[in-house]
């Protein structure tokens, strides 16, 4: 029996992707969500130009908002995309398959990331492996902020689709290192909230073992130029990130 399928979306100032996104699961989706957290551009418009369900929320935190977003989704089958992601058409003709014959309680699939014009193949980018095709009864999203992943309520092998999530990341240098900087403060602050401590060895180690690991042991090398600069600058968002977590326990302690 074919399932009705709810794609659920969360957004803030996305004018530049969400028509892409919308576009790619057009004749797929029973119900299309989109959870905008009071977007200042014209991603809402955009949005009312399309028979879609948008709803206005208040952001705490990406889990706390895709968690929030799923229980307003109309059906318990869900597609669950960023606005700067798109399906190919290979993943497309899977997940219209899955949902005429829905055997599973969620479905990964791989994740194929744009940086600044140029498709990652390696650097641990790709395959990127995510969750996003589920039955919210059996899931919830969990992980750390602003990393989320989604989390099924026992412990099942998750059918691979084939084909892509498109992800249209990051379209300059300077867009790259603000997510850095933005990311680097939620992750301390998360890490913070877990008693996880960090020291000066931490700080030295874990940036190096991180572009090791990106350039090396995930042969960014092959991704050319770009291949260095996701490496290093990986190096330097773990280094941000253990130096804020510090700074805030020395702040705790004072």
């Amino acid at each position: 029996m074919e399932v009705s399928l709810s794609v659920v979306i969360i957004t803030f100032n996305e004018e530049r992707n969400i028509k892409r996104c919308l576009d790619s699961v057009k004749g797929l989706a029973d119900e299309i969500l989109v959870v905008d957290s009071y977007s200042t551009d014209d991603t809402k418009s955009i949005c009312e130009a399309y028979a879609l369900n948008f709803i206005e929320h208040e952001f705490e935190g990406h889990i706390e908002q895709k968690n929030w977003a799923k229980d307003q989704a109309k059906y318990d089958h869900i597609l669950s995309l960023d606005a700067d992601e798109a399906l190919d058409e290979t993943l497309y003709q899977e997940i219209v398959k899955v949902k005429q014959n829905w055997n599973a309680d969620a479905y990964k699939m791989n994740r194929l990331t744009n940086f600044c014009g140029k498709w990652i193949r390696h650097s641990g980018w790709y395959p990127d492996r995510k969750m996003r095709l589920f039955d919210r009864r059996k899931c919830h999203w969990g992980g750390n902020n602003p990393h989320d992943r989604l989390i099924v309520d026992k412990n099942i092998e998750a059918p691979q689709l084939k084909g892509d999530i498109l992800h249209y990341s990051f379209y300059t240098l300077a867009q790259h290192m603000d997510q850095i900087h933005k990311f680097s403060t939620i992750g301390a602050n998360a890490l913070f909230g877990k008693n996880v401590k960090s020291n000066w060895l931490k700080i030295l180690i874990k940036p190096l073992a991180r572009f090791i690991k990106s350039y090396l042991l995930q042969k960014g090398f092959l991704d050319g130029k770009e291949g260095f600069i996701i490496a290093r600058r990986s190096a330097y968002s773990n280094y941000l990130k253990y130096t804020k977590l510090l700074k805030l326990q020395h702040a705790k302690s004072s």
